[in-house]
């Protein structure tokens, strides 16, 4: 394919932005410059065989290497009537990521190198973008052995998780960090002390407390944060901290970062756009895990975002059929759906808001998330991939469920008017979505 962007605005990572074009060949970026007519283009791509040109103009457009996703969870194998590769990926585009990391908590659990090449092969043949694997820090995830890494590695996976479930055992987390390191790989924790957490339905505090929930403290996931910053000092070893969701979390993550501590941390959209209140009403899409957390929280993680604590947003997407959610609050399944929103509400609640600026968004959506997983960097620049999302950040739309390409339909921002969105997805030089909807 042979594509022409004109007069679009590129973002990157600790740049300014600037209006350029840029012209794509195949799945290459070719040439970037202030101005690039359709017959420049059209000479330097004359021995081409990748097809027509095609012009489109990006006129108060911005421009960002391809999102990175580094942490979702698409059902598949096992679970293919909640999402599966294919409806996830295409959810992904609509998004405007490119890459995206699914975790290991599928059936069977992603703890053999027989189950990543099912993924990656089914990847390459249905995905709408490239899927990267997660793995398990413990075979079946139960927290008890180590699974083979070193195999899983060779067959594709690029980090290390038991999502869903803390390694509730410091011993075993120590000896996966130190066996995790020889092969590359980082450990993506899952941060709860179980003792406190088990069946606490949302965030423990007045709101649980007039809803007759059980909660779950604070205090369960900065037991646990505390933990892997101590392992991580002592080991040396780099620890990512998955869905960071308190106050003292960040905190904690802060004062590490602070003394050296090889630690990085993402946090969700929905810990920075919903707090606590949400799950009035018994509104199962408001039931996650973490949970919904004060108002006070949700401030400390957008300033973590701001400073530097937290390196990245991921989405947590996380999809479940309706029967899974039209239940009692508390028998409902955690989690919710987020490629599809991610982007929207980072530029509304973030952006918009003076809290992050677009530049930010490109590093903490693109930049960090790439670095942490070990993927080759994205840039909009000559010689680089064509892995791009151009964006709207001006445009006033609705969430409609309905609408969504994911297979779930479990959001609790559904209604909702967000500003700004992915208008052009482009995965190696292939447009993937167009305008918020999938093409492949």
């Amino acid at each position: 394919m042979k594509l022409l962007l004109q007069n679009g605005t590129i973002v990157e990572a600790g740049r300014e932005p600037v209006q350029s074009d840029i012209l794509v060949v195949g799945d290459r970026i070719v040439s970037v410059a202030s101005r690039i007519t359709g017959a420049q283009a059209e000479t330097l791509t004359a021995d081409s065989a990748d097809g027509p040109l095609e012009i489109l103009d990006c006129t108060g457009l911005h421009v960002f290497p391809g999102l990175v996703d580094a942490h979702c969870h698409l059902r598949d194998p096992g679970q293919e009537y909640r999402e599966d590769i294919a409806t996830g990926t295409r959810a992904a585009a609509a998004g405007g990521f490119t890459d995206i990391a699914c975790m290991p908590n599928t059936k069977p659990v992603v703890d053999d190198k027989t189950v990543v090449r099912y993924i990656v092969e089914k990847a390459a043949r249905e995905g709408a973008v490239r899927v990267h694997p997660i793995g398990s820090i413990t075979k079946g995830l139960e927290g008890v052995e180590l699974a083979e890494m070193g195999m899983m590695r060779e067959a594709g996976i690029v980090a290390v998780s038991d999502d869903g479930r803390p390694v509730a055992n410091a011993a075993v987390m120590l000896k996966a960090m130190i066996y995790a390191a020889q092969f590359g790989l980082t450990i993506i924790s899952h941060c709860e002390e179980m003792s406190l957490a088990e069946g606490g339905a949302m965030n423990e505090g007045a709101v649980s407390t007039r809803l007759g929930l059980r909660g779950i403290p604070t205090a369960a996931e900065d037991i646990m944060v505390s933990r892997e910053l101590i392992l991580a000092e002592y080991t040396g070893i780099p620890v990512h901290i998955a869905h960071v969701s308190t106050a003292g979390a960040v905190q904690l993550i802060r004062e590490a970062k602070r003394r050296g501590v090889k630690v990085t941390a993402e946090t969700c959209p929905h810990y920075f756009a919903l707090t606590e209140e949400a799950c009035a009403g018994y509104d199962t899409n408001a039931k996650m895990n973490p949970p919904l957390r004060t108002a006070a929280d949700v401030e400390a993680v957008k300033e973590g975002l701001r400073d530097g604590t937290i390196d990245m947003i991921a989405t947590d997407h996380a999809p479940h059929h309706v029967d899974e959610k039209n239940v009692e609050f508390d028998k409902a399944n955690n989690g919710i759906i987020g490629l599809e929103t991610a982007l929207p509400l980072t530029l509304t609640c973030l952006v918009k808001t003076g809290v992050l600026s677009l530049s930010d968004v490109a590093d903490r959506m693109s930049r960090a998330p790439a670095a942490m997983l070990g993927l080759p960097e994205k840039r909009v620049a000559e010689g680089f991939a064509a892995d791009l999302t151009v964006v709207d950040a001006g445009t006033e739309w609705v969430v409609d469920r309905n609408e969504m390409a994911s297979k779930s339909r479990n959001t609790p921002f559904h209604g909702w008017n967000l500003t700004g969105r992915a208008v052009l997805t482009l995965v190696s030089g292939r447009i993937v979505a167009r305008n918020g909807m999938p093409t492949v």
